[in-house]
């Protein structure tokens, strides 16, 4: 179960701190099991600090109480203080990244399932894309994605394998392996050939207020085209 210890303390010798959690971060490297840290501060009382460290779990976050390093760090961070430090154990019981779900809903029930009414939920109406394998590399709008979606779809019966999905800010990178039977409706100018053919790509979507407003798409078409007997000219260009 993931773990989360947050640490409470009120510094005026903020460069100092920060330098300090610069220096076991750089001490402990390859000893830590700290997964993640986040530092924030009370916008009302400037003085006042939150940090929040995570751990895959409780006994992991032990492990890294015990380094000589972390140790050291927790005096120095003492003598910084005003006062002394509070800790808070948490044992996180429900970890959801509303982004994550965002884009998950595109690949699953769009792109995967076809209900194109996803799209006007999840994209912004001025929503920007970007797919280097196109001659228009850059479309504004979610109709193009809806047009893309549809011309994979007439031609494929295909799935979409999320084989890792990352986020950070307002960025979400979904890495995938695509297999799509060519036996619905011709693709980029080859005719249906029944065969089976797979691909791999990223798709990055930019997150804004609970809506996708930027993409990016990396993959080859143009080597999906080979493959299928064709040319190797994108979408026919």
């Amino acid at each position: 179960m993931t773990f989360v210890q947050v640490i409470d303390y009120e510094t005026r010798r903020f460069a100092e701190m920060n330098a300090l959690i610069d220096r076991w971060a750089e001490q402990s490297s390859g000893r830590r099991t700290a997964t993640r840290a986040m530092l924030g501060q009370d916008r009302e009382a400037r003085n006042h600090y939150v940090d929040m460290v995570e751990f895959s779990s409780y006994e992991e976050a032990m492990t890294n109480s015990h380094l000589p390093e972390t140790e050291r760090m927790f005096q120095e961070m003492v003598s910084l203080c005003e006062g002394m430090p509070t800790f808070m154990n948490l044992d996180v019981v429900r970890d959801e990244h509303l982004n994550k779900q965002l884009v998950a809903r595109v690949f699953q029930d769009a792109i995967m399932g076809g209900d194109m009414s996803v799209l006007d939920e999840c994209f912004a109406a001025n929503y920007i894309d970007h797919d280097i394998s196109k001659e228009e590399s850059t479309v504004i709008g979610r109709e193009g994605m809806r047009s893309d979606i549809e011309t994979w779809r007439g031609a494929f019966d295909m799935v979409f394998e999320a084989t890792a999905r990352l986020a950070e800010g307002d960025l979400v990178t979904t890495l995938w392996n695509w297999r799509g039977t060519h036996d619905k409706g011709p693709f980029m100018g080859v005719e249906p050939t029944g065969k089976t053919y797979t691909m791999s790509g990223s798709t990055t979507f930019r997150c804004v207020g609970g809506e996708i407003v930027e993409g990016w798409w990396h993959y080859n078409p143009a080597a999906l085209q080979r493959q299928m007997g064709g040319s190797g000219t994108p979408y026919g260009s």
